[in-house]
């Protein structure tokens, strides 16, 4: 984890960035832990995920639970790391876990991550306040696509050391307050959320690195001055299709992701209407804890 401690200090900062890029994984298969039942991990089962988190940010399990719709394998794999301040929002369902489906027609169908749609580079919550801040999230798997809806998963921590590293003025401009404004949306002439502007990366108030970012271009306003610019296009290059050090898999049924609120994407499907795409999110204000 880069800590407000080392980044403040250049060789707490280098010895920290030379142990990142010495441990990132090759590819996701190396965040994969075999686990019985993700609701009740073994003591090596949860070792073995935090060893994971510890070097990436995130860790894939793949479980014997299949196609078991029980929204408890998501809330019981949060508890056991920490994580039980689930964040609200009006997409989820009542109990605070999002169903993650195709919802032609309704209301959650105008959003992108409730149709068959490619998903853009994000973080999740990026246009939430910061007391809504969200640090961690699981989304687990109890249908997959026919075909397509691939993940792509990228630290957001080493894309921070990659931009500090290609200009430590980019990474700077990116810490400003004023670095990414998400605009209001209001329907009817009714604000539903408010205007959010803050930074790309900041320090929360564990002192551990935080992300807020979106690939999007339209809703979206950016700093106007040339290194904010430049990062942003930046960002935008090693989040290419060939993105290097994206960590890319199909989750399965049994399968999912536990992390700190990384950068993700999923490319487009297509369902099969017999079984259809299902996973389930839960997003936490809570960040990930040993």
């Amino acid at each position: 984890m880069l800590a407000a401690v080392q980044f403040e200090k250049p060789r707490g900062y280098a010895a920290w960035r030379e142990r990142k890029l010495a441990g990132y994984p090759k590819s996701a298969e190396e965040l994969i832990v075999e686990v019985r039942d993700p609701r009740k991990l073994s003591a090596a089962e949860r070792a073995a995920i935090l060893e994971r988190c510890a070097r990436a940010n995130i860790a894939v399990y793949a479980s014997r639970c299949g196609e078991e719709s029980d929204k408890e394998i998501a809330r019981a794999l949060g508890l056991q790391f920490g994580l039980a301040r689930l964040d609200p929002n009006w997409l989820a369902d009542d109990d605070g876990i999002s169903s993650i489906a195709v919802r032609e027609g309704a209301a959650r169908g105008e959003f992108i991550p409730y149709t068959s749609k490619a998903i853009r580079w994000h973080t999740d919550g990026y246009y939430n306040p910061p007391e809504r801040r969200i640090r961690a999230f699981v989304l687990h798997c109890v249908r997959g696509a026919a075909e397509g809806g691939e993940t792509q998963l990228f630290d957001h921590e080493l894309a921070y050391l990659l931009l500090r590293d290609a200009n430590p003025d980019w990474a700077r401009a990116l810490m400003r307050p004023n670095a990414m404004t998400i605009p209001e949306r209001a329907s009817g002439g009714d604000v539903e959320r408010a205007t959010q502007s803050g930074p790309v990366f900041s320090f929360d108030d564990r002192g551990a690195l935080h992300m807020r970012y979106t690939a999007r271009s339209v809703s979206i306003q950016w700093a106007a001055d040339p290194d904010t610019a430049a990062a942003v296009q930046f960002l935008a290059q090693i989040l290419s299709d060939d993105a290097h050090f994206a960590l890319r898999l199909k989750l399965a049924p049994g399968m999912g992701v536990i992390c700190n609120n990384v950068l993700h994407t999923r490319s487009a499907f297509r369902d099969d209407p017999t079984r259809p795409r299902l996973l389930y999110r839960a997003r936490y204000y809570d960040r990930i804890r040993g």
